[in-house]
C-alpha cells in the first residue's frame, strides 16, 4: 500500500491513498461508494491545519535612527589652577575632595611684603593727590605758578593712584581662587613650599556636567549635526540611560581611523559618572516620520531576502499570508519596514514560526495592537 507524506511544518499526515479505491470496488450497490465519499470527507476535515497566533494591527509612527560609537567621559570643566604671584604658600583653605564654589579661596601665598608696599603706595598717592588739588586751586583762581607745574602735579597724582591699583591687584592675587565651582580633586604643592607665578597649585573638576568624546565613521558625516541628540550608557552603571546633546562635530576626518571627532554634553547632577569612564553612545543620525516599525523577532530571513506574515481573509477563511519586505534602519529590537506591508495590516507577532503561507489561522491574542 503506497502512502503520501504531507510536507507542512505544522503537521505530518499519512494519507492512505490506495485504500479508498479498493474499498469502493468491493461494494456493488452504491452504498459503499457513498460511505467511501463520506469517509474521504471526514478524513480531509479531520486533518485541516489551524494554527493559533497572536496578531497586531500595524500603525505608523516616528522612528529615530542611531549609530553606536564608544566614547570617554571627561569633565566639561577640568582646570589646573596656577599661582599668579610668587612667595611662600602659607596655607590651604580646602582639602582634597571638598567642594568649592566659584571664586572661593583655595590657598594663600604670604603677602606681608606686598601689604606693606600697598600701605606705602596709598600714603604717597594721598600726598600727591593733595598737592594736585592745591596746585589746581592756586593756578585756576590766582594764576600762581606755571601751567607745567600744574600738569606735573596732576600726572604725579594719577601715577601714584595707578601704582596703588597695581599693588592692590597683586595683593589680591596672593589668594589662589577656584575659577569654577567643583571638587578640589588634587593639590600639587604643600603648605610651606615656595611658589612662583605659573606654579601649578591645585586642580578643580566640575563633574555636574560631562563631555563625552568619540569618533563617528566618515560615512555618517552628513547626518551628524550640532544640537542633535544622543543616548549614553555605561557598563559600570547598569539600567541607567543618560541623554546628551552634540556640542561639537569635527570638520576633518582622521586619516588613520577614518572617523571625525564629536563632543556630547550630558548632565551628571548626582555625580554617578566619573571622568575617564568608557561610554556606550548612540548618536541620532536621522528621524523618520510616519513609518512602519516592527519587532525584529517577527522578521524571518528567506533565500531572497526577508518576510513576515499577516492575517488576511480569503474565500471566507482566515489565513496567514507571507509578505516579502524591505527592511531599513534598526534600533535594538525595532526595525523599519520600508515596503511590503501597509498601515492597517494585521501582522502575526506570535506563532509566526509555526505557520506556512496559506495556512488557516485562529487569532487568540493581540500583540499590542487592535484585533
Amino acid at each position: 500500500m503506497r502512502t503520501v507524506r504531507g510536507v507542512s511544518r505544522g503537521a505530518r499526515i499519512l494519507v492512505p491513498v490506495a485504500l479508498f479505491p479498493l474499498f469502493t470496488s468491493a461494494c456493488g450497490d452504491g452504498t459503499a461508494s457513498e460511505s467511501g465519499s463520506d469517509a474521504d470527507a471526514s478524513v480531509s476535515e479531520a486533518y485541516v491545519k489551524v494554527v493559533n497566533v497572536e496578531a497586531t494591527r500595524v500603525e505608523p509612527r516616528d522612528f529615530t535612527a542611531f549609530v553606536r560609537i564608544t566614547g570617554e567621559a571627561e569633565a566639561e570643566d577640568d582646570i589646573t589652577v596656577s599661582a599668579k604671584e610668587g612667595g611662600l604658600l602659607v596655607r590651604f583653605f580646602a582639602e582634597k575632595g571638598e567642594r568649592v564654589g566659584r571664586g572661593a579661596p583655595i590657598a594663600k601665598i604670604d603677602d606681608e611684603i606686598l601689604q606693606a608696599q600697598v600701605e606705602e603706595a596709598r600714603a604717597a598717592a594721598a600726598l600727591d593727590r593733595e598737592r594736585f588739588l592745591r596746585q589746581k586751586q592756586v593756578w585756576e583762581e590766582e594764576r600762581i605758578g606755571s601751567e607745567i607745574t600744574f600738569l606735573q602735579t596732576r600726572y604725579q597724582a594719577e601715577q601714584s593712584a595707578a601704582r596703588v591699583a597695581l599693588l592692590e591687584s597683586r595683593l589680591e592675587r596672593t589668594t589662589v581662587r577656584a575659577p569654577v565651582a567643583g571638587i578640589l580633586d588634587d593639590r600639587y604643592v604643600d603648605a610651606g613650599e615656595i611658589v612662583s607665578p605659573g606654579t601649578q597649585v591645585a586642580r578643580v573638576v566640575d563633574t555636574s556636567r560631562l563631555k563625552i568624546t568619540g569618533g563617528v565613521p566618515e560615512r555618517l558625516g552628513p547626518f551628524i549635526e550640532v544640537g542633535g541628540s544622543a543616548l549614553i550608557t555605561f557598563d559600570v552603571i547598569p539600567d541607567r540611560v543618560f541623554e546628551g546633546t552634540i556640542a561639537f562635530a569635527g570638520a576633518s576626518v582622521d586619516p588613520r581611523s577614518r572617523t571625525f571627532p564629536i563632543e556630547i554634553l550630558m548632565d551628571n547632577p548626582d555625580g554617578a559618572v566619573k571622568p575617564r569612564m568608557i561610554a556606550n553612545v548612540r548618536v541620532a543620525t536621522e528621524t523618520l516620520q510616519d513609518v512602519i516599525v516592527v519587532p525584529q523577532e517577527v522578521i524571518m530571513r528567506t533565500e531572497s531576502g526577508y518576510q513576515l506574515f499577516v492575517v488576511t481573509e480569503r474565500e471566507g477563511e482566515t489565513i496567514a499570508e507571507a509578505r516579502a519586505i524591505k527592511v531599513g534602519p534598526s534600533l535594538e529590537n525595532q526595525v523599519v519596514v520600508e515596503s511590503g506591508i501597509d498601515a492597517g495590516d494585521l501582522m502575526v507577532t506570535r506563532g509566526h514560526q509555526l505557520v506556512d503561507a496559506g495556512d488557516r489561522v485562529a487569532i487568540v491574542g493581540s500583540g499590542g495592537g487592535d484585533r
